[in-house]
């Protein structure tokens, strides 16, 4: 029996919760999908008897992506969808060949969170029924409907040790180069094939700013708990450790996605972070600071134009506000985060069903695409896996070889780092499943 829809991940945390959204949605209405990891193994069935109508991928930039992505996981299939994860760009992201679709990628299903989007892939050469504007899946758990998903404040601040009665302040941190050595932004810069060094300063400068803004607001404020929300980069950061010790209000805490802190917040402040879309899915408000100017090519497009605070006076007016007006105008970011009074998730199985049921609207797998099958990624992903699951660590299982060694050890790490175990998958699903009706 065959497979209707088969959703393909690459990172977790953006991408998990979102697919298992759409996934029961799709299931409600009567069809067959399931999800998995582009570094899951290959296995024979999805190329025969549960090949699926439909793929959902996660990223579909050009002709080496349809075949990575589709032909080497299902084989020959021209029914593909894109979630297409990354739309929040900068002006020159905007512009530049590879975030506007290349060859035969643009002959798949690009779907777009908004119509600015929809319209910038048209204009670079795009159709425009290959363009569907369905809003953003994430978004969802934000709208009235999902109402009790996320942890209240006095559930967060009973599970951090926070005290509820005081003003929750919640900081969206970006300074993901702020923590890195030049000798790693060198390394970055050479890989990437960009030079970093002046946006990893402007990184560092940008932080130190905005710690000292919180010490001084923090020590005459000693009503209001200051939850620093660290980038993944930040880990292993002497400063934020150093504000910490020094004041017992400001706490960086990981733990909990971000969308629990900006529901819980009474007030939230931004630097570069995308997460101002949920802020304003979520009906709040934001103050975005900005001690020095971001480099236009690193800055996402939609802060142009934006309301910035950038002195220390202007913060603690700030702080004071209790209604501020969201710093982005309205026509701006419901341009990239389509507004509607159906959930995306409901828009986006609308376009799956659609999909499924009619001819396929192109053919990406036709004329200008030439398939071939990675053999050796195919038999490096079997034993990673096999790696992976006696918990065998390249290193020390390829000794005699550093390159081999090397070579197994990123795509073991990429394999643990999008590893979701059944129990949780489950544990997931059956906190999403009520709020699917």
């Amino acid at each position: 029996m065959g497979l209707d829809f088969l959703i393909l991940y690459e990172h977790t945390v953006r991408e998990y919760e979102s697919d298992l959204l759409l996934k029961l949605e799709l299931e409600r209405r009567g069809y067959t999908a399931e999800i998995r990891q582009l570094l899951d193994r290959k296995k024979l069935k999805y190329f025969t008897w549960k090949k699926p109508r439909v793929l959902v991928s996660s990223c579909m930039y050009d002709n080496e992506a349809i075949n990575s992505h589709v032909y080497n996981n299902v084989g020959r299939l021209d029914k593909i969808v894109n979630l297409h994860w990354e739309q929040m760009l900068s002006d020159d992201q905007e512009e530049g060949d590879w975030f506007n679709m290349s060859g035969n990628a643009k002959k798949c299903v690009q779907t777009c969170w908004g119509s600015r989007t929809a319209d910038r892939l048209v204009s670079h050469g795009m159709e425009r029924k290959n363009c569907p504007v369905t809003g953003a899946v994430m978004m969802d758990f934000l709208r009235p409907e999902f109402k009790g998903y996320y942890a209240d404040k006095q559930q967060l601040c009973q599970e951090f040790g926070l005290d509820p009665k005081k003003e929750l302040h919640l900081y969206i941190s970006s300074f993901g180069y702020a923590s890195m050595t030049e000798q790693e932004v060198k390394e970055l810069s050479e890989m990437a094939g960009t030079d970093f060094t002046g946006f990893a300063a402007t990184n560092r400068i940008s932080m130190k700013e905005t710690l000292d803004w919180f010490d001084r607001y923090l020590e005459s404020h000693p009503e209001v708990e200051l939850v620093y929300r660290r980038h993944p980069s930040e880990w292993n950061s002497p400063a934020l450790s150093q504000l910490s010790k020094k004041r017992p209000n400001f706490h960086v805490i990981f733990e909990r996605s971000v969308k629990d802190w900006i529901v819980a917040a009474d007030s939230i402040s931004i630097w570069m972070s995308t997460a101002i879309a949920e802020v304003y899915m979520a009906g709040k408000s934001c103050h975005i600071l900005r001690p020095v100017p971001i480099e236009h090519e690193y800055d996402p497009v939609i802060y142009k134009d934006a309301r910035y605070i950038t002195s220390y006076e202007e913060f603690a007016c700030a702080m004071a506000e209790k209604d501020p007006p969201f710093p982005i105008a309205k026509d701006v970011i419901e341009g990239y985060f389509d507004p509607s009074d159906a959930p995306a998730y409901k828009r986006m199985a609308d376009l799956l069903e659609e999909v499924l049921k009619n001819p396929p609207r192109a053919k990406p797998m036709g004329e200008g695409f030439t398939p071939h099958f990675n053999w050796l990624k195919f038999f490096a992903l079997w034993g990673v896996h096999i790696l992976f699951f006696f918990h065998l660590k390249p290193q020390k299982v390829f000794f005699f070889h550093k390159g081999l060694a090397d070579f197994a050890q990123r795509i073991y790490g990429y394999v643990e780092k999008a590893w979701v175990p059944g129990d949780k998958a489950k544990a997931m699903e059956d906190r999403i499943r009520p709020y699917v009706k």
